[in-house]
């Protein structure tokens, strides 16, 4: 492989007009596509296999027209102090309003509180439901403004008035800190390189393959139902790995240069050598992502599908428009170890070298190996323990910051109705092949009353061909309590009774019982996924390491990393420490997608770090290096170059962290905290601790396997002899 990608990164270097030019006409065509594709809307959310689906799917087939899974809107009036809502102006009020929301042309109906019974036992509050055609993604700002302007118009007559529901849903924006973590960046590039042009080349071909890879998904969204949090993941990750694959060809360049290398063989060179780690390692990360499929969630496996392909691109820019870019950039580009006039002296008055704090800091555990490595596994245990309390849930209204209509409506329906009003069940039953489909109905009501945790049954509503109907249940605990979640399991179980009775089927849907169903799962679908993801990726890093202790090394350090991460976005996002830091205004349960989707991302860059280090370390084992020594120039060479992209990643991460959408800053602090305990204390502290240990025997692999194995030389050994073999023939010549 060294050898193939050696020859690639000379033709691109000697063919920089035609590579430029290429990208240049990739990045120029998704624009266009982007720029004429239709607006897309939110992406479906469905669940295949679940009952929420199963009931939601019938409810289309026996009630067409009803557009179960559009918008709704809840508009909640609370009367002023001392007077009710069944006051006559009060009342007057909330019918003109009724009467001005259904003149929308989205909507399907709006229920009139005194009519659908919708006020509260004391009067004091009411509420009025919307339904629309469209989910609230796809609505049109006239839709909105409407709502608004009718709520508005209810507050000028004296109500307080709120609004609910997923009719105001909006397409969330990322904020200033997304720039400021690419400015940060950009800091720490020209801190490494020491030079502007040098800094430049990564962040101009990142920006290029996140141009690309974005303005494709924007293209394609509409047809392949692609939501904007696809969109942002594959930005937040493309620019992550982009930077960082574009960072370590740069400076393996740099250092051929100060070898003595001229500038295509230097670009050659460093293609072959750091190009093949950059293809092993961005090979994990596509595993690692296109790997979610397995959890069966389609939007889990469009997110993943797409920041994969993203990942993909990144990797062949790295591979073509950097070596094409150095050439371009000639001199500009200094050797490793001389500065530009940005930074330090020039080459002639820098003083004699010594060790680099990469190589002190090795030295210093390889020394000491079994106390660093104490403190790394204690340290990631401790931050650790919080994801012993981990809730999971998915975000409703309650979730929102109190400074939202969403959440005042939430909680004014729960102080005039209850708690559970906010998490209603819709209980189907189908009774096409029972005998008397109405008995069966009024069996399902009644069973359910008798249930615990119950405060209302609203009586069955069958459809046209009265076989099957539809039952409000309304629960006395809140929707993400566990009081709720047993309620939907007893329904489910009274169910299969009443099945074999009367041969009705009953289903339990709604938002609620859908996240239950979700949390579910994803619960079920972690350690096949876990079996997937890392089992693969061994046999990866077994074809890339030689060595079996290496590989296993790196999974066990993986799985540290990631609890201590989930620990800390339990600790912040449920417990609410540092929570106003990070602007988290609400806390609560933990999304349910978060633990698969960090260990799918997390896993994919932590190996990137564990390619790009250890890489480094073997290459020195093999050139007849001690294992110990070994393991000192791998930090020598590496450390530098490990620690920058580290920070340039939790920068990008963290400046997701502004996001209005509570999933995006979740993501983006959990990735940006899991990235510094994966490259700071695992892979800079654990991983030379236990190499030191380990000594010759971590890179031990069995004779019989060493012969199976493809030799993929990512160590660019096969590279050494025939480019050496070329220099001394032209040596000859030349003499």
């Amino acid at each position: 492989m060294a050898t193939f990608l050696y020859k690639i990164g000379r033709m691109s270097f000697r063919r920089r007009h035609f590579v430029a030019l290429l990208w240049v006409a990739l990045l120029t065509l998704a624009g266009v596509g982007a720029a004429s594709a239709p607006a897309a809307g939110n992406s479906s959310f469905s669940i295949p296999g679940t009952e929420a689906q199963k009931a939601f799917d019938l409810l289309e087939q026996r009630f067409p027209g009803t557009s179960a899974d559009g918008a709704t809107a809840r508009v909640v009036f609370k009367a002023p102090s001392g007077e009710k809502m069944t006051d006559p102006g009060n009342k007057a009020t909330v019918q003109e309003t009724v009467k001005e929301l259904s003149d929308g042309s989205e909507v399907v109906r709006v229920t009139d509180p005194y009519q659908a019974k919708a006020v509260s036992k004391d009067g004091t509050v009411a509420y009025a439901q919307v339904s629309y055609k469209v989910s609230g993604m796809e609505l049109e700002d006239s839709s909105r403004d409407a709502l608004e302007d009718s709520a508005q118009d209810a507050r000028k007559a004296g109500l307080t008035v709120e609004i609910g529901g997923d009719a105001l849903q909006t397409v969330p924006h990322t904020g200033t800190t997304e720039i400021i973590g690419i400015a940060v960046a950009a800091v720490v590039l020209v801190i490494t390189f020491g030079s502007l042009v040098a800094a430049g080349l990564p962040l101009q071909t990142a920006l290029v393959g996140v141009g690309i890879g974005v303005s494709t998904i924007t293209a394609l969204a509409s047809a392949l139902d692609l939501g904007s949090t696809t969109t942002t993941l594959a930005m937040m990750i493309g620019l992550a790995v982009g930077i960082d694959y574009a960072l370590f060809i740069v400076s393996r360049y740099r250092a051929e240069l100060a070898e003595g290398r001229e500038r295509e063989e230097a670009a050659g060179r460093a293609v072959g050598t750091a190009g093949s780690a950059v293809v092993f390692a961005g090979l994990t990360v596509v595993i690692a992502l296109v790997g979610l499929s397995v959890v069966n969630i389609p939007m889990l496996t469009k997110m993943g599908v797409a920041a994969a392909g993203t990942v993909a691109i990144a990797v062949l820019i790295a591979l073509t428009m950097i070596p094409a870019l150095l050439g371009y950039a000639g001199r500009r580009v200094k050797p490793a170890g001389e500065k530009g006039k940005l930074l330090g002296r020039s080459k002639k008055q820098e003083r004699p070298a010594k060790p680099n704090l990469g190589t002190r800091w090795a030295s210093f555990v390889v020394r000491r190996p079994v106390a660093v490595l104490l403190f790394g596994v204690i340290g990631l245990g401790a931050a650790a323990v919080p994801a012993a309390s981990l809730e999971l849930g998915l975000p409703d209204d309650g979730s929102q910051p109190t400074s939202t209509t969403q959440r005042r409506a939430y909680d004014l329906l729960s102080e005039g109705f209850g708690p559970g009003f906010n998490g209603p069940l819709m209980v189907v039953v189908d009774a096409q092949h029972s005998d008397d489909p109405k008995a069966a109905f009024t069996q399902v009501g009644d069973e359910i009353k008798g249930l615990k945790d119950v405060v209302t049954v609203t009586p069955p509503a069958p459809n046209k061909a009265g076989d099957t109907a539809t039952i409000t249940v309304i629960p006395d605990s809140k929707p993400s309590s566990v009081a709720t979640e047993d309620l939907v399991h007893s329904i489910r179980d009274k169910g299969a009774g009443i099945k074999a009775d009367s041969d009705a089927n009953v289903l339990v849907t709604g938002q609620t019982a859908m996240n239950i169903d979700v949390s579910e799962k994803l619960n079920d679908a972690l350690i096949p996924y876990l079996v997937l993801v890392v089992g693969l990726a061994f046999l990866l890093l077994i074809v890339v390491f030689r060595s079996i202790l290496v590989p296993l090394k790196a999974a066990l350090g993986f799985l540290l990393s990631v609890m201590a991460a989930l620990g800390a976005v339990v600790a912040v996002f449920q417990w609410g420490w540092l929570a106003n830091l990070m602007g988290v205004e609400q806390t609560g349960p933990v999304m349910s997608m978060m633990p698969i989707f960090m260990v799918g991302v997390v896993f994919g860059l932590a190996m990137d770090y564990e390619v790009f280090l250890v890489t480094r370390m073997r290459e020195a084992y093999v050139h007849g290096e001690k294992a110990g020594q070994a393991v000192v120039t791998g930090f020598r060479h590496g450390a530098r170059v490990v620690t920058a992209a580290a920070v340039i990643m939790m920068a990008v991460f963290a400046g997701f962290i502004g996001s209005s959408e509570s999933m995006v800053k979740m993501i983006g602090f959990g990735l940006a905290i899991a990235v510094f305990f994966d490259a700071f204390i695992v892979r800079m502290a654990i991983v030379p601790a236990v190499l030191a240990l380990l000594g010759r025997k971590a890179w031990w692999l069995p004779k019989w396997l060493d012969r199976a194995l493809p030799n993929v030389d990512v160590e660019g050994e096969g590279l050494r002899t025939d480019t050496d073999r070329g220099d001394q023939d032209r040596e000859l010549v030349r003499a």
